[in-house]
């Protein structure tokens, strides 16, 4: 049974359950909502991040979490928190935050909304020393939330990700340290 772990005015986020895999697979598996992320994935690789989530919270006590609308119950996205674990990366190990919503409810502010409950969860509950967030440089609503969020850009964090087509690359990277957020308080 999913665990509450955040709540914000909107939305709760919860652990993720087994089942979730075939309900991120309807709900946010689309072209668009995929574009920068690799593209629409297979069943079982949802299936392997969300076991991966599972492993982190049981591990570590945070991972990616499933992102519900209050008014509705509707699945909008998810959101969390991870170590960063791309190979490519230069900086592995270093605390992750990240959010996928669905293309229905762009724009209304639930990426942010979620994204500060994470971020005050991983600094205050987990003591990150600093955040970071990925994206792809064209994905301007990702690293423009990132900005709004109070990161900074980091192009010493860089990195190719052979995974995802040219466009795509290279990867860039944003963070956010404690005292950047305490000082944003």
């Amino acid at each position: 049974m999913a665990d509450l772990v955040l709540e914000t005015g909107r939305l709760v986020l919860r652990t993720i359950e087994e089942s979730d895999a075939a309900l991120q697979f309807r709900v946010l598996n689309s072209p668009i909502v995929m574009e920068h992320l690799g593209g629409v994935k297979e069943l079982h690789e949802i299936e392997a991040k969300h076991a991966k989530s599972m492993s982190s919270f049981a591990r570590d006590g945070f991972g990616f979490m499933m992102m519900i609308e209050k008014a509705s119950g509707a699945l909008v996205g998810h959101a969390g928190l991870k170590k960063v674990d791309h190979p490519a990366a230069p900086n592995q190990g270093d605390f992750e935050i990240g959010w996928l919503v669905r293309e229905d409810r762009w724009r209304r502010g639930y990426a942010g909304e979620a994204m500060r409950a994470v971020i005050d969860w991983a600094f205050t509950r987990h003591d990150a020393p600093v955040l970071v967030a990925l994206t792809a440089e064209r994905n301007v609503p990702s690293w423009r939330l990132m900005e709004k969020l109070g990161m900074e850009r980091r192009p010493d964090l860089d990195f190719d990700d052979p995974a995802f087509p040219p466009d795509d690359n290279p990867t860039i990277q944003y963070s956010l340290t404690r005292e950047q957020w305490e000082n944003s308080k």
